[in-house]
């Protein structure tokens, strides 16, 4: 039986019924609620113009994040809480701080990213709760929103300044109130014509409906899949969320490894990692996409996409993480390269879905590092992602691990560099042979985002980075060798 979609918006409860399971947050905002500040920009989780804030009850706490309504399907909203730009005017008519202060620092020109940049800046503004934001705290908050016309440091400015103005408060007690007593314990089925949008609740009903309904897709953070819909065009099948299953949302400490759900945000598994290699992960941690797309996107969902230049196969490779794959038999686990057999194609049954990412936890005498090469340093995918992990006995190298994103059909270890350096020094005539020995390991492709010269030359030469910060004779600290790498 087909159950309304509930949720919270502008202080009272919506119900949507008949609305396509694919139709987007942003067109049931601006064609249904007729609430037209929210912008669509790109239609591809790029720009933020059409950035909202999501509040939801995650393990009974409250969580409010700024995500891409032009990638988010409606039904996502069940039990949740929207805000757009038309919710920060107070009651009294008065302005929000966000909107005074952007009005104050001139921050907005033509005013079409404005509502996204608003939404953002309110996001951070509920996390920092009165306090200063830093300035790498604004430019992460804003990583996902673009202008042509201001430059942004009026906008900048205008993060700085609405901590300063008198604040104005959030109740979130109340909001807590209204999305307990929505909450849903067992499996929502939303239909509309011949497609069902199935949302299970536990990991027992998702393992029955995957059985179930091998062709129906799985969708979790929607931020490739919503391009699909957006950008294709595509008809997709019966759909299963697994958003609402808070099995596949946890993290923990299992045999020296952390295990990370798959329903784990991007953001969430990369504070998580970070937590145990900070010197190696907090800068592709911050330069994994933007704020609003880690928001949504989960670890898992990157992983089971595959995609040859996401940039977390590589590091979770060089480290030997596995993958959990589930089915109605039980568990089975995978070192995470096995799963992917080629291009867009992996070792996974039809019945089976990933449950979870095992990453081992830091280990005596393992070098580990990992690099991002783009035209740009926020919100842009790799040309190269590297990741590079030695293990060594003394002076000498005991194994090798190195993996490269965007160098092949999917991410892959560079088998031959590997056995040549096993077994022998980290010295600079090693490092001159592995180097030579990637040729024999990728034959990359050209593209729009590197020529193949370019992505070996580049693959090699981060090689040497890796040797000049972890070399055992004199090694450097990662911000003086910045000169040798070859950098996007």
């Amino acid at each position: 039986m087909s159950e309304p979609i509930r949720f919270y918006y502008q202080g009272h409860l919506r119900e949507v019924q008949g609305g396509s399971p694919t139709q987007t947050i942003l067109q049931h905002l601006r064609e249904d609620l007729h609430c037209t500040g929210t912008k669509e920009g790109c239609a591809e989780g790029d720009c933020g113009a059409c950035t909202v804030v999501i509040g939801s009850l995650e393990n009974g706490q409250l969580q409010m994040k700024a995500v891409n309504a032009c990638i988010q399907f409606t039904p996502t909203l069940d039990g949740k809480a929207l805000f757009s730009v038309e919710d920060l005017q107070q009651d009294d008519g008065a302005l929000h701080p966000v909107q005074q202060a952007l009005v104050e620092c001139h921050g907005s020109q033509c005013g079409f990213c404005t509502p996204g940049f608003a939404m953002s800046l309110w996001g951070m503004y509920l996390k920092q709760d009165g306090k200063q934001p830093s300035r790498c705290q604004i430019d992460d908050a804003l990583s996902g929103n673009l202008c042509r016309c201001t430059g942004y440091r009026p906008i900048i400015d205008a993060a700085r300044r609405m901590v300063e103005l008198p604040a104005v408060h959030f109740d979130r007690a109340a909001l807590t109130q209204q999305l307990t007593a929505l909450r849903r314990d067992a499996l929502v089925s939303y239909t509309v014509g011949a497609q069902t949008f199935h949302a299970p609740r536990t990991l027992e009903e998702l393992t029955t409906l995957r059985a179930e309904n091998p062709a129906a897709l799985l969708l979790a953070g929607s931020t490739d899949v919503g391009l699909w819909v957006t950008k294709q065009m595509r008809e997709l099948n019966d759909i299963i969320y697994l958003g609402h299953v808070d099995a596949l949302k946890t993290v923990q400490a299992v045999d020296g490894m952390l295990e990370i759900g798959a329903g784990v945000t991007l953001d969430d598994a990369y504070r998580a990692v970070c937590a145990h290699y900070p010197e190696q992960l907090n800068e592709m941690w911050q330069r994994f996409a933007s704020l609003p797309i880690r928001n949504a996107g989960t670890l898992g969902g990157n992983v089971a996409n595959g995609s040859p230049i996401g940039d977390s196969m590589p590091w979770l490779i060089a480290l030997g993480s596995e993958v959990v794959l589930h089915s109605p038999g039980g568990a089975r686990t995978l070192a995470l390269e096995d799963l992917y057999l080629g291009y867009q194609q992996k070792d996974l049954r039809l019945d089976e879905f990933v449950r979870a990412v095992r990453v081992p936890l830091p280990r005596e005498g393992v070098a580990f590092r990992t690099y991002k090469l783009a035209k740009r340093f926020d919100q842009d995918i790799s040309a190269v992602c590297a990741a590079f992990a030695l293990t060594f006995d003394g002076d000498v190298i005991a194994s090798a691990r190195i993996a490269f994103g965007g160098m092949a059909a999917t991410p892959k270890r560079a088998a031959s560099a590997e056995a040549l350096l096993t077994g022998r020094a980290w010295s600079e005539a090693t490092l001159t042979a592995a180097m030579a020995a990637l040729a024999a390991d990728y034959a990359p492709l050209s593209d729009m985002r590197a020529s193949s010269s370019y992505r070996m030359q580049t693959a090699q030469n981060l090689l040497r980075r890796f040797w000049y910060e972890t070399r055992l004779d004199a090694p450097l600290a990662a911000n003086a060798v910045n000169a040798f790498a070859v950098r996007a």
